[in-house]
């Protein structure tokens, strides 16, 4: 089978390229390793904001279907201690430009988007190699194969797309979330529910360790434990017992405030170990023919609330060379690198820059910088 455009991963960055593509009237084909669309929980908030993700929804033309979704007021921002005291408790400023919503929620109205056969389900790319002059074909685990002028890794950290360009792997980048989840917390957990309050919360110590949460719909407190140590310290942990694993993580937060570590005790679903990668700073790749990657496979940095936008700002970006240059593949890919690049270094320049253990005061400063800046 012979495809003009060919994207390997749906996820934001990837959906948003194809829904770019399909605006413009470009064909496009998304192969996804996931059986179906709701195979697995597409995670938490995100807070998409108005210099870059927003921006990427507007090229996508789904901008009324993201208001849609947003959820009210959580923009809002509270930092305590760990006794519980209040430090910050910052309104949601109604200005919408970091306005938060369910990722899965926006990876469906772009699914929506999309004529119902764009995604391929439930193919797992084994590699992928070049045929010369632009093309290549992507081999999957049933042994079938595509053929494509133009192949798009859209498939995150570990991509298989990637070593077509370099030769670059993700390293551990020494820290770890813990994500947990309070199911009705109002109701069921009154004071860890009080604590977050009504958009984020940010509990931050000495240590290299805090924990941060999210109010999600229904009462849903969505918390990430996070602590800076080596990847031997947490494969120790039995995260198949979800018991042992919470108490050995809540052991790490002896003295804190029962109302904060309940937000681990407490979790109805098992912790679940989510490790840090990164990819080099300024990691890019000479031009080679017909191929590129956008998002994590492209520029991947620890979770800093850039990544999906970053993400999707690549995608909107590559859609839109291509489509200003209908007849030139090359010049395309040209243009996109160009300035996806240099965007992806700054952000990873900026990652590494941040505080290695952030303190209570770090986090004021950043969500204060706004208002001085006024």
């Amino acid at each position: 089978m012979t495809t003009d455009v060919t994207i390997i991963g749906a996820g934001l960055g990837g959906l948003v390229l194809a829904r770019v593509l399909h605006v413009h009237g470009i064909p496009v084909t998304i192969y996804e390793a996931e059986p179906s669309a709701g195979a697995r929980s597409q995670g938490g908030m995100l807070d998409i904001h108005d210099y870059n993700g927003q921006l990427a929804l507007e090229a996508a033309d789904l901008m009324d279907e993201f208001r849609g979704i947003v959820l009210e007021g959580r923009q809002a921002t509270r930092v305590l201690d760990r006794d519980g005291n209040l430090l910050l408790d910052k309104a949601d400023d109604g200005t919408g430009g970091r306005p938060e919503v369910q990722r899965g929620e926006l990876r469906q109205i772009l699914l929506d988007a999309l004529p119902a056969d764009t995604v391929r389900w439930g193919h797992k790319v084994s590699g992928a190699r070049a045929l010369g002059e632009g093309r290549h074909e992507v081999t999957f685990a049933d042994g079938a194969t595509v053929t494509t002028s133009l192949l798009v890794g859209a498939d995150g950290a570990w991509s298989r797309v990637r070593p077509l360009l370099s030769d670059a792997t993700p390293e551990y980048a020494g820290l770890s979330f813990v994500e947990t989840y309070l199911f009705d917390g109002d109701s069921r957990h009154p004071a860890t529910a009080k604590a977050v309050g009504g958009g984020s919360l940010f509990v931050l110590d000495t240590g290299g360790k805090w924990i941060g949460a999210h109010r999600e719909k229904g009462g849903t407190l969505h918390a990430y434990v996070v602590l800076s140590k080596p990847l031997d310290w947490f494969e120790a942990i039995d995260f198949t017992d979800a018991a042992e694993a919470a108490a050995r993580i809540a052991a790490e937060f002896d003295g804190w405030a029962p109302e904060l570590t309940a937000l681990i005790t407490e979790s109805d679903t098992p912790p679940v170990l989510r490790p840090h990668n990164t990819l080099p700073v300024g990691h890019r790749w000479d031009r080679v023919p017909g191929v590129t990657l956008v998002g994590d496979a492209a520029h991947l940095i620890p979770p800093n609330g850039e990544g999906a936008n970053l993400a999707m700002q690549d995608g909107a970006e590559l859609g839109t060379a291509r489509a200003a240059h209908p007849d030139d593949i090359e010049a395309a890919l040209t243009a996109y690198e160009r300035t996806m690049f240099p965007r992806g270094r700054a952000a990873a320049e900026a990652e590494a820059e941040a505080p290695t253990n952030p303190t209570a005061q770090d986090v004021i400063s950043f969500f204060t910088q706004d208002e001085r800046d006024d």
